[in-house]
């Protein structure tokens, strides 16, 4: 859902954080107002000119499902267009995020991503659905049968390969920071595979966040990520300089999801104590902040975030 609109008499400051999952996608969040209000025809236009950017069309349809009353509207769209993809899938999201919720049934959903699926065989998103799914009420084996269909059908899914990314970190807790683990051989994995100019290449910064959440939780590290040496040691080192020499040279001003990216880079360059890079990428993010990793492991993202912002360009 969109943010609340500020008090009367007051207006939000410039670069104040939303934390809106449309990210800097305008348009996106205007169509998903007016879906909220049954007024699907811009859904509709918007889905259409998304084509297979299949990115795009995955976080597009993630975010729209969150809009009140997406699975009504939805319907009556493909009353109204029965031969409707878009409505379908849409449909398919929608019900996840309500299983995931708990107001869906689960077998709904799932039943609800396979037609989708069905209708459009190339597109990954409904394979999206049901990783989003499983990442949570899901097995392990699952899982990893559901990233290979979305992998299949595009092999650099940012959404879906973050997902991969916080499954794994949370196995074997037990073992401490270990810097063998499997979550750090999958990102280098996926980073490697992919092409130079991918922002998979900041996935191993990703999984190292995932990771520490994960032993936060389980008491093998400090609640507070500045109290954690999880950021200090030689490979998370490397792994950081890595990503953000990426940024540098391959900054991506069209991805969609590229903010969860610089999120992730901003929080972990204030871990691992230099906030001068910290602050070029706060700058970048401006108002688009995301709850993760800000929350990790179980921190009130907004008063993180703030905190971040605060002690790397001094602003409260």
């Amino acid at each position: 859902m969109p943010p609340p609109p500020p008090p009367l008499g007051r207006s939000r400051r410039r670069g104040d954080p939303s934390f809106d999952a449309a990210l800097d996608d305008a348009e996106l969040v205007t169509v998903r107002g007016q879906l909220a209000q049954g007024r699907w025809t811009r859904a509709r236009s918007l889905l259409a000119a998304t084509g297979d950017d299949w990115d795009r069309r995955g976080h597009r349809l993630v975010v729209l499902a969150q809009a009140n009353g997406a699975a009504a509207w939805a319907g009556d769209w493909l009353l109204a267009e029965p031969e409707s993809a878009d409505a379908v899938t849409l449909i398919a999201c929608a019900a996840v995020l309500g299983a995931l919720r708990g107001k869906e049934s689960e077998g709904r959903a799932r039943e609800a991503c396979r037609r989708a699926a069905d209708r459009s065989p190339a597109d990954p998103t409904p394979w999206l659905g049901l990783l989003l799914l499983a990442r949570s009420l899901g097995t392990e084996e699952e899982v990893t049968q559901l990233f290979d269909q979305v992998r299949l059908r595009h092999p650099e899914h940012h959404h879906a390969h973050h997902l991969m990314a916080a499954r794994l970190a949370e196995r074997r807790p037990d073992t401490g920071n270990d810097p063998l683990h499997e979550v750090y051989d999958f990102a280098a994995w996926a980073a490697e595979q992919a092409p130079a100019d991918s922002p998979l290449a900041v996935l191993p910064v990703v999984a190292h966040a995932e990771r520490y959440r994960a032993l936060a939780l389980a008491g093998q590290e400090p609640m507070d990520p500045a109290a954690s040496a999880h950021w200090s040691g030689r490979r998370a080192r490397q792994v950081m300089k890595a990503a953000f020499d990426w940024w540098l040279e391959w900054e991506h001003e069209g991805h969609p999801r590229r903010h969860i990216d610089l999120n992730y880079l901003a929080h972990a360059k204030l871990c691992e104590g230099r906030p001068a890079e910290a602050a070029a990428l706060l700058n970048r993010i401006g108002p688009h902040a995301t709850e993760a990793p800000w929350s990790y492991p179980d921190r009130d993202p907004h008063r993180a975030f703030r905190a971040a912002r605060s002690a790397a360009l001094g602003i409260a």
